[in-house]
């Protein structure tokens, strides 16, 4: 008896595995029946999700949002319990959201993604219990439909793929503060409508020759900040890199350097908020960029990403407390900070040790320029003990205000705030407050454009405490609310992706009124003569800068600039910060 319970079992056994196997067979992906060599076009990557959804009650897809391109966002989401509510989910489970073809060239996660949906589905992998899964299955739907074969100059494979700029020749990857797309808005639409614990953007990456296929950039973990940081650097990178090597898939830092061998030492990537996991961060989502390397061939790099994904669920469902509970205690204690860090340097008095497998590299003379050139033999592979730098500190630290305060007209911050969620009321009645208020006291400008803009950097302000008269309608945008991180990183001057950087404000750069010289001469002599201070600043600045001294014009433009004629808006900056526990808190709401 017991053998023929034995027997029967395994005739189940047997009988479910086959039937899996057909399933797996019969939803066959294009990047499958090419024997890895290609890349599925848009259309035919969202019919595979529509069948997958057709087909299994776990999966759901929709659209969500514009793009440039014309076309919709799609939302993927693979859920065994078959319940789509997020509202209701994410009381149970932990939310992973997985971004794919935000460069439509680097589609090692498109087709990675498709055949880790089509395995859960079926049963090939076993679905996690705690954890549930979202893509946007190609984000870059413009870049994803300018197919090519030639714009990956040094990418081995696939045979076609799409372009990095997106319909308006964007780099969505820099987008994510400024919006300037469609696209933008509409994953901003789906990131607060999923509030996912962990995020994962996939890419292909470019610079130097090593051994391995995956590398990862980590949101870095200073910046992040507080027990999350800790956890992501000491338990959940490590982690992920357990679950990989025990698979033998190495895994490596991204390996940031170009035209410079690695192993001389290389720094972490910065993921500032314009990137797509500095700008998760924000929200306190563990945020991870994969880098596959893009000498490795193209099906190499596919499975890849395939087993960290893979791994990656893993390591939530076994740290999914710890993820859980840091997220919510660190959303609890975000509103009551009293200072914010800004523009993070490396911090050389500490660094990491990798092993790194590398190649060995030589400077030969370059058979096309006649100067040297660097060239890696992987004839020569090694293992070398390397510094990394992935430790950085902030260069500038502000007091967290109770609110801002952004007067009326600025409407394309508004409608930033609004796409993020930020709560604010407008004024009702004009009002006189008592605020601090920032001069732009000195700012550079890239020469160049860089995504559509003329970027500041190394943005100085002076502080002023002075009264403003506000008009009903005036913005008012508290800071104790979920989103204080994106509020200080956008509206903070000095922040490296400030909407003043990010030139939204740059209109009171520019002086409006001016002088009469011939008229204004009478006018400075007689504030020179009644201002002993002014007279006193202006004769001493004559005496030792020779410039000066001998530009009349330049002389009665600095009396003009002291004088009481300057308009207030020039260098002013249009948003006004209220200071905790002072008298003009008490506009705000009580929480």
């Amino acid at each position: 008896m017991k053998r023929l319970i034995f027997f029967a079992v395994l005739i189940f056994l047997v009988s479910c595995e086959t039937k899996t196997e057909d399933q797996v067979a019969s939803y066959q992906t294009f990047y499958e029946a090419s024997n890895g060599l290609e890349t599925p076009t848009y259309q035919e990557t969202i019919a595979f999700y529509i069948r997958l959804a057709r087909d299994f009650p776990q999966i759901n897809i929709h659209t969500i949002g514009k793009t440039d391109s014309g076309y919709p966002l799609h939302m993927v989401t693979f859920n065994p319990d078959g319940d789509f509510n997020f509202e209701n989910v994410r009381k149970e489970k932990a939310i992973i959201l997985i971004n794919n073809g935000i460069h439509p060239g680097e589609s090692d996660g498109i087709d990675a993604t498709m055949l880790l949906y089509r395995d859960l589905a079926t049963g090939k992998l076993k679905p996690p219990k705690k954890t549930i899964l979202v893509t946007i299955p190609i984000y870059n739907i413009g870049g994803a439909l300018n197919r090519n074969s030639t714009t990956r100059a040094n990418q081995n494979g696939p045979l076609e793929y799409g372009f990095r700029g997106n319909a308006q020749n964007y780099d969505l990857n820099r987008d994510f503060i400024k919006m300037d797309t469609k696209n933008a808005k509409s994953f901003a639409q789906i990131f607060h409508q999923v509030k996912p614990d962990v995020f994962i953007d996939n890419h292909v990456s470019n610079g130097a020759d090593y051994q391995y296929t995956l590398t990862h950039l980590f949101t870095q973990h200073n910046k992040l900040g507080g027990k999350m940081g800790d956890f992501l650097h000491d338990e959940f990178m490590p982690d992920l890199e357990h679950s990989l090597s025990k698979k033998d898939w190495d895994i490596t830092p991204y390996v940031n350097v170009f035209n410079v061998p690695p192993e001389l030492g290389f720094n972490q990537f910065m993921d500032h908020p314009r990137y797509s996991t500095g700008y998760t961060t924000l929200w306190n989502t563990f945020g991870l960029m994969v880098e596959t390397h893009m000498l490795k061939p193209y099906k190499q790099r596919v499975e890849g990403t395939y087993e960290l994904m893979e791994s990656l669920i893993d390591v939530v469902e076994r740290d999914y407390d710890d993820i859980k509970s840091l997220r919510k205690e660190t959303m609890e204690a975000n509103p009551k900070r009293t200072e914010y860090y800004f523009n993070w340097q490396v911090d050389t008095t500490q660094t990491s040790t990798l092993n790194f497998k590398g190649f060995e590299a030589d400077r030969l003379q370059s058979e096309v320029t006649g100067l040297p050139r660097l060239k890696y033999d992987r004839s020569r592979p090694f293992t070398k003990e390397t510094v990394y730098r992935d430790y950085f500190y902030p260069t500038d630290t502000v007091s967290v205000p109770a609110a801002y305060i952004l007067k009326q007209g600025w409407e394309k911050v508004v409608d930033r705030l609004e796409a993020n969620k930020i709560n604010y009321f407008k004024l009702e009645k004009d009002t006189t407050l008592r605020i601090e208020a920032y001069e732009i006291a000195d700012y550079q400008t890239r020469n160049a454009p860089y995504e559509g803009h003329y970027l500041h950097y190394n943005t100085q302000v002076k502080k002023h405490s002075k009264k403003v008269h506000f008009r009903a309608g005036d913005v008012m945008i508290p800071t104790q609310q979920a989103g204080i991180r994106y509020i200080l990183e956008t509206l903070e001057p000095q922040g490296v992706d400030s909407f003043f950087n990010w030139n939204f404000f740059d209109t009171v750069l520019q002086q409006k009124e001016g002088f009469s010289p011939y008229v204004f001469e009478d006018i400075a002599l007689e504030m020179l003569e009644k201002d002993s201070v002014l007279r006193h600043n202006f004769l001493f600045k004559k005496e030792f800068e020779q410039e000066f001294a001998e530009n009349w014009y330049a002389q009665l433009d600095w009396i003009f600039s002291q004088s009481k004629y300057l308009e207030d808006a020039y260098l002013n900056y249009p948003v006004y910060r209220i200071l905790k526990n002072s008298e003009a808190a008490g506009i705000l709401p009580k929480p």
